[in-house]
């Protein structure tokens, strides 16, 4: 199947959808399903196919091209997947909203714009998606009205600002080069100055670091992630900021190339080396916030944050281990950060609720999404036998061998906070006591259990046998210029060791049959009354029945005057300036037509003034 076709069921679906649904939601809700069933099916039929062709000549003399390689492939797949089970989770979810067919137009289109980004081959293409996608994304986010308004606005600013600064790196790129074709650009660019190619990786990086939310340019994602429908939250945390982390392979792998980008400075002044660190930065500082945090979404929102920077320290340090890691952990993070938020979505969905403070006990009546949350948890922290131990491994192991032991320590300090936050987030919802409000809480319907269920098995899967998506990313990088990886289906051999999942299988099996032996040796817990229940000798709070309810408020009273998001307070500080400026710049237009003719008169007369001072001179 050729890929014009496969943009054309995905974007013409999306259209068909939408029509339908004013016929029948029932079936709008099956097509919708079969679409974005398909278009995983016919993505995963074009592994190992390399294309790239012209497929409309005119664009202002420009030739729009598609193009396919194995990256492409990778987080096409990557994309559909997600996006299929983002939609099959929205039929129950969304079932009871207001303005559903809007509401699954804009699902279907986002994901049918991020496959045109993965797959174009020229500029022209890989912005017109880019748009596309921006300003779906903008709708989805502002979809549940009143607060969400806010967010999606907040988002579409520093998005318009990214895609200007992309669109000035595009222009210019075509000014020098006469081309907007990728291939024919990574051709000619090494002919061009240092100072140039750091010019269009500033330009273009601005652009995919909004997107991917990387440090200075976070300060969108935890609203945008709050207010958004659950399901979205999954696509917009799990692969929509990911383009950002495509766009960075693209532009310093492909366009510019490893030579031209290691090149660019010397130590730690050098392009890379800032990008490392500023990935560095972008693990550690919102770790530690979602400590803090109570509602469930948000704390999730800076996790996504804190795991962006392991993937972009991945990418920016250079090395084929490092980048191995870092895309491996674009398409971990994708799966285990996805799963946490349709278990959350699940759990809103019964409770009414995200408030961590408010929940508990929710194991038993909840075991499908329980069992759920706690895989992707243990491949949040990096757990052996689930995926995210596999690429956060190679990225340590990289740091140290190399001699980075200040990113290392980041690396590492940045896991330490992840284990306590997920903890918090696991204990709050599903261990504890379960208050009597959600005594009648179900289960989550089977649409939402299913998608929790095939995201669970995938992170085992692929965290037991990570040769399957490591030979695809061991091609992106012989691609990229690097020597190949000796990969097995149990993990990667190298001089330095081996990493072999069927040793650390064993060892945890062995280790949980002591412990299950250890626990069934003990005496059996007692139920005791829900107010029976203290902590450190201090009573919980009321309706709160787990100890870890205001466990941080100690530390935040200490840290409160300290924590301030002094990037995001500058944003607002410019929003209010530019509000300030254009209110004086308003009282010009004051509608008297005596104000404009005297404007007119006192420009003349500059005029003339000029004009007399010209011939002097």
């Amino acid at each position: 199947m050729s890929l014009v076709v496969l943009l054309i069921v995905a974007f013409g679906g999306t259209l068909l959808t939408y029509v339908l649904g004013k016929v029948s939601h029932r079936v709008r809700n099956f097509l919708a399903v079969a679409i974005s069933l398909a278009l995983a099916a016919f993505v995963a039929c074009l592994y190992d196919r390399f294309v790239e062709k012209t497929f409309y000549f005119g664009f202002f003399g420009l030739g729009l091209v598609l193009r396919l390689n194995m990256l492409s492939w990778f987080f096409a797949i990557t994309i559909a997947v997600v996006g299929a089970l983002s939609i099959i989770f929205s039929l129950s979810y969304i079932r009871t909203r207001e303005k559903t067919d809007f509401y699954f137009l804009m699902m279907l289109l986002v994901n049918a714009a991020m496959l045109g980004i993965v797959l174009a081959g020229d500029l022209v293409s890989f912005y017109i998606f880019w748009e596309i996608m921006s300003w779906s994304t903008f709708l989805l986010i502002s979809y549940n009205r009143g607060p969400a308004l806010a967010a999606g606005m907040k988002y579409i600013v520093m998005s318009i600002a990214g895609s200007l600064a992309m669109l000035i790196g595009i222009l210019s790129l075509y000014v020098s080069f006469d081309t907007l074709n990728i291939s024919q650009i990574a051709s000619v660019i090494g002919s061009a100055s240092s100072g140039y190619i750091l010019f269009i990786l500033t330009a273009f990086g601005i652009a995919f670091g909004i997107k991917n939310a990387v440090l200075p340019f976070h300060t969108w994602l935890p609203d945008a992630h709050s207010e958004a429908p659950a399901p979205f939250s999954a696509v917009l945390s799990g692969i929509l900021i990911k383009m950002g982390t495509y766009g960075f392979l693209l532009v310093i792998y492909v366009i510019v190339g490893l030579k031209l980008f290691l090149g660019l400075g010397n130590g730690l002044l050098s392009f890379h080396s800032m990008l490392c660190f500023l990935g560095a930065v972008t693990i550690i500082v919102p770790t530690f916030i979602a400590m803090l945090q109570t509602d469930a979404k948000r704390l999730l929102a800076w996790s996504t944050v804190g795991q962006a920077g392991y993937i972009i320290l991945g990418i920016a340090f250079g090395t084929n281990l490092a980048l191995v890691g870092g895309i491996f952990h674009f398409f971990n993070h994708a799966l285990f950060k996805s799963l946490l938020f349709f278990a959350v979505g699940a759990v809103e969905f019964r409770t009414q609720t995200r408030d961590l403070d408010s929940l508990g006990g929710l194991a038993k009546k909840m075991p499908v999404v329980f069992i759920g949350t706690l895989v992707g948890i243990c491949a949040l922290i990096g757990v052996p036998l689930t995926n995210g131990f596999v690429s956060k491994w190679l990225i340590y192991k990289t740091l140290i061998l190399e001699g980075s032991g200040f990113l290392a320590f980041f690396a590492l300090a940045g896991t330490w906070g992840t284990i306590l936050y997920s903890y918090k987030l696991i204990h709050n919802v599903f261990l504890g006591q379960l208050p009597e409000k959600h005594k009648t809480v179900e289960k989550a319907p089977f649409s939402m259990q299913l998608p929790v269920v095939v995201l669970s098995v995938a992170i085992l899967l692929f965290g037991i046998l990570p040769g399957i998506p490591l030979k695809v990313i061991n091609a992106i990088g012989i691609s990229f210029g690097f020597e190949s990886l000796n990969v097995g289906l149990w993990g990667i051999t190298s001089e330095t060791g081996a990493l072999n999942t069927v040793n650390i299988f064993a060892a945890v099996l062995v280790t949980a049959a002591l412990v299950w032996l250890v626990f069934r040796s003990t005496a059996k817990s007692v139920l005791v009354a829900q107010e029976d229940s203290y902590a450190a000798g201090a009573h919980t709070p009321v309706d709160k029945y787990h100890y870890t309810a205001e466990f941080y408020n100690p530390l935040h009273r200490m840290i409160k005057p300290f924590l301030r998001d002094i990037i995001d307070e500058f944003y607002y500080w410019i929003a209010s300036s530019v509000q300030r400026l254009s209110g004086s710049v308003r009282r010009v237009y004051a509608g008297d037509v005596g104000y404009y003719v005297m404007y007119i008169i006192l420009f003349l007369s500059v005029l003339i003034f000029v004009q007399m001072k010209w011939k002097v001179w």
